[in-house]
This record gives structure tokens, sequence and C-alpha cells, in this order.
């Protein structure tokens, strides 16, 4: 147990290390302590170069792949809890969809980029509201019609997308917005996380503490309001917290899609009693997930390949074998 335990805490440095210490630019992990030990106390003398990349660049990027693979991995694990799905992630609300078209619209009418996430955050709640106004019948509202709901949400925004696309100017802004859907952290700063990295951690935080409640909704509707759980007050406010998180992190890295979907399945694997400690678990492999990633995305070809991209290599192939085994089980 001790040894299981520490291989997991090399692991849990070793992974961030390399991803900051790895690139083009050489560095090594004594320059990055040398850094680290330069902001409390100057002691070394550093590269200036290698200092501004590493402090500037790559650990802003690091931060940013953490907190959003943390979010959309618990988002994943809320959702499938909530709709008893196994295959469910955070596309199926149509948050995505809202947040990408706020995106897309910021980058055709404006260059800066803070116009941009705010767009793209302020449309990925419009989103989510959609959901609600259309799934919410007399007061109630079913798994399915919050499915359904979604898929309309989805495809209205997905349809204003398109039209952005088809009006941007092909040789400037087309491009721009291409890139930008399909994810990366390339324009990470230490101001866009300090701008919403703490509504995201802050719904993750608020979203592990209702993993009890999730726990109930996993049972179903009349279960849930047998044991006395208010079913669409509880619904609604892990919805809400969703929506916070996927808004947020489409705001700072496009859309990026297959971690919430693969990333709970993993966490099975190490914890499977209860949604707490599992949304927990997701949100750790979540952060280290997306780490790799980008670091692949960084890595395989001398220019940079999209998130989108990989993320879609692997989630694909994975959500087949997911759907061939429920069919077989």
């Amino acid at each position: 147990m001790f040894l299981k335990k520490l291989g997991l805490v090399l692991i849990a440095v070793t992974i961030p290390v390399l991803y900051i210490t790895s690139g083009q630019l050489n560095s090594s992990v004594a320059d990055l302590g040398k850094i680290l030990v330069n902001l409390f106390h100057p002691t070394f003398e550093l590269d200036a170069i290698v200092e501004r990349v590493i402090l500037l660049i790559r650990i802003p990027r690091a931060l940013t792949a953490m907190i959003c693979g943390a979010g959309l991995a618990a988002c994943g694990c809320a959702l499938q809890g909530v709709f008893a799905n196994p295959l469910i992630g955070p596309q199926i609300i149509g948050v995505y969809s809202g947040a990408a078209f706020g995106g897309a619209l910021g980058i055709l009418i404006s260059e800066n980029s803070f116009l941009t996430l705010s767009l793209a955050f302020l449309f990925g709640l419009i989103a989510m509201i959609l959901v609600f106004v259309v799934a919410r019948v007399q007061g109630y509202t079913s798994r399915l019609t919050l499915v359904l709901a979604g898929i309309v949400s989805s495809s209205f925004f997905l349809a204003l997308v398109s039209m952005v696309k088809f009006i941007a100017d092909p040789d400037d802004k087309l491009p721009a917005i291409t890139y930008w859907l399909m994810g990366s952290f390339a324009t990470a700063s230490y101001a866009k996380i300090q701008l919403v990295g703490p509504l995201i951690l802050i719904a993750l935080l608020a979203l592990i503490i209702l993993g009890y409640r999730i726990d109930v909704l996993n049972l179903g509707d009349d279960h849930a309001k047998s044991l006395g759980l208010n079913v669409e007050r509880n619904r609604w406010s892990v919805l809400g917290l969703v929506t916070v998180i996927c808004a947020g992190v489409v705001s700072v890295a496009g859309v990026v899609g297959w971690v919430g979907l693969v990333v709970p399945h993993i966490a099975r694997n190490f914890s499977k009693s209860n949604h707490f400690s599992l949304l927990i678990v997701s949100a750790f492999i979540g952060a280290y997930y997306m780490m790799i990633i980008d670091y692949l995305c960084r890595g395989l070809s001398s220019m940079e390949i999209p998130l989108g991209v990989i993320t879609a290599l692997i989630g694909a192939p994975f959500f087949a074998y997911l759907l061939r085994r429920r069919l077989e089980s």
C-alpha cells in the first residue's frame, strides 16, 4: 500500500514537471527549481528567455490545463450520475455549442480576447437557460426532455456558429474561428486564470459537495422522491454548476470534447463507492489527463495540434468500446 501511494505521488509530481520543462526551448528540472526559489528569494542567475517562457507561458498553461481537465472530468462524472447513463458527456446539455457561438462571435466582431472570453461564457449560460425553458413542463423536468432540449439547444447554436463562419473573412477571421473551435491552451495567461479559474474551482467544489445527492438522483426520480430529495431543485443545481464549469472551460480553451466521457470511466477503476469520492478522483485524473493531452498536442508535430483533434482520436474509439460493452451486457 505504501509503495502504491508513493508511486501515485511520484506520478503526480513528475507529469507537471515534465510538462513545464519539455518543449522546443531547452530547459531542465534544475531551471524550474531555481525559478521557483527565485520567486521567494532571488538567489540564482538564470537565462532571461528560459525564465520568461517557464513563468509566463508554460506555468499558466499547465495551470489552465489542470483546471479545465478537472472541471470537464467532474462535469462528465456528475452528468453520468444524474442521467444514470455512463455514455453521457457535457456536450449533451448544449452548453458547449452556446459557448462556441459566443466565442466565434467575439472573434468575428473584435480582436479583444477578453470580449471573446466573456461572450463565450455568456452564451454558454444562455444555452442552459434555453434548455431550462424548453425542458421544463408544468414545473417538472424528466431526463428524456432534458436530453431532447439539449439537442435542440445544441443544434440551434451550431447553426449560428455555421452562420458566423459563413460571413467571416476567409483570409483572417475564419481561420482564427476554426482554430479556436478545435480547442487550444496556446493563449493561456494568468489574467485568464484569475478571471475564470475561481468560477470553475468554486463550481467544482460545490459539485463535489453535492456528490451524495447525485448518488440519490442516480437511483431514479421515484426512489429519490421517496427518500425525501427535492429532485427538481437538486438536478438543476447540478446542471447549473456543470454549465458554469463548461462555459468557463470553453471561454478559455475553446471546444474540448470527450474528456468528460472518458475520464470518469478511468476514475471508476479507483473509486466505486459513491459520487463524492468519484468526483474527486475524476477531477484529479482529469487534470493530469488534460496535461498529457496538451503535451502530445505540443510534441507530436512541429506545429501545435488542436486539443479537440487528440481528444477525439482517443475518445471516439473509447466511446465505441463502451457502447459495444454496454450492448453485450
